[in-house]
């Protein structure tokens, strides 16, 4: 019995004394994050401008590959099937955790088969309004909204994406009726059913962006904001509305086989990164706030959003293809 429990505590202290050493040793060749969405993305630019520092603490390139497609899963899973050594790493936004509500035959499970390791940020979902109408807060839009049931239409960036999801939680929280159109699709023309006053829309909100970011817009007087639908914001008082605290997000993840030593070695250097002055600054220009989660509690976070993200796709009636 006691040489039983010898060999157990021995086994346990040689595979800590495994990980401790993959992680000093870690990592010893270039490493490829690998971005399932097309360059220029949010995702993308984050991705470069915080790996771009990594890549200077670690002293080895960092190389990040785009591999879009198929709602972001034709990336994702290059990664799943990759190696657990460390050295092939995913970069994936919010849409990680609906995945599995909208793809019927897909070949690996966004929680099981990664390794959390950190978030990159939230990107905080912003609901703005056509001016012509003259809602100037979402007390008036609801009441607007109430005031002539299914009248008004509302866009995202497109079916199934976060935006979506998160315009729904809106839409259902305030109990009002309002149908999805793909009409001035936010990231598209912009504009839509705008002239009319009808269309509720939904964007990113990017500072200082002088292109598709939703600042951008509402400064040349194309969209007003009337709530940013994000934990932590002052909108959030009471009642309703913190039912419908959704953000997207971006973060960083390995093969789920990769050794603890290494993962947790890659969160302190990512995190190490995301405190510099200049990666900060710019995350900021791109309207990225700070998410600060250990691995265990990000792997924790993703569990959770794959539940509401299906109970939320169920409700609406979305259809895994």
């Amino acid at each position: 019995m006691k040489s039983m429990l010898l060999m157990r505590v021995l086994a346990l202290g040689l595979t800590v004394a495994t990980f401790a050493a993959e992680a000093q040793t870690w990592p010893s060749k270039p490493l490829r994050v690998i971005v399932p969405i097309a360059p220029g993305s949010m995702a993308d630019i984050a991705a470069r401008v915080v790996f771009e520092q990594v890549s200077t603490q670690l002293g080895q390139p960092i190389i990040v590959e785009n591999r879009p497609g198929a709602g972001q899963t034709i990336g994702t899973s290059v990664v799943a099937k990759s190696e657990p050594d460390g050295y092939t790493l995913l970069v994936n936004s919010s849409a990680h955790a609906i995945a599995p509500s909208l793809h019927l035959n897909l070949n690996y499970h966004p929680a099981r088969d990664f390794a959390a390791v950190i978030p990159l940020g939230i990107l905080p979902n912003v609901l703005v309004v056509p001016p012509a109408k003259g809602w100037k807060t979402v007390g008036e839009l609801v009441a607007a909204a109430k005031a002539t049931p299914g009248a008004m239409n509302y866009a995202s960036a497109g079916v199934g994406t976060a935006t979506h999801l998160s315009a729904e939680r809106f839409r259902s929280s305030a109990g009002i009726e309002a149908a999805y159109t793909t009409q001035g699709r936010v990231g598209s023309s912009h504009r839509g059913d705008d002239r009319t006053g009808r269309l509720l829309l939904r964007a990113r909100w990017r500072r200082g962006a002088s292109g598709a970011g939703g600042q951008a817009h509402c400064a040349r007087g194309e969209w007003r904001p009337t709530l940013f639908l994000a934990a932590g914001r002052a909108d959030y008082t009471g009642g309703w509305l913190r039912q419908c605290r959704v953000s997207a997000w971006l973060g960083v993840f390995l093969p789920a086989k990769t050794p603890r030593g290494i993962v947790e070695k890659l969160h302190r250097e990512t995190l190490k990164a995301l405190q510099e002055p200049k990666v900060k600054n710019k995350l900021a220009t791109l309207g990225i706030d700070p998410m600060v989660m250990t691995p265990t509690e990000f792997d924790a976070h993703v569990e959770k959003e794959i539940a509401v993200n299906a109970a939320l796709v169920n409700a609406i009636g979305l259809k895994p293809q």
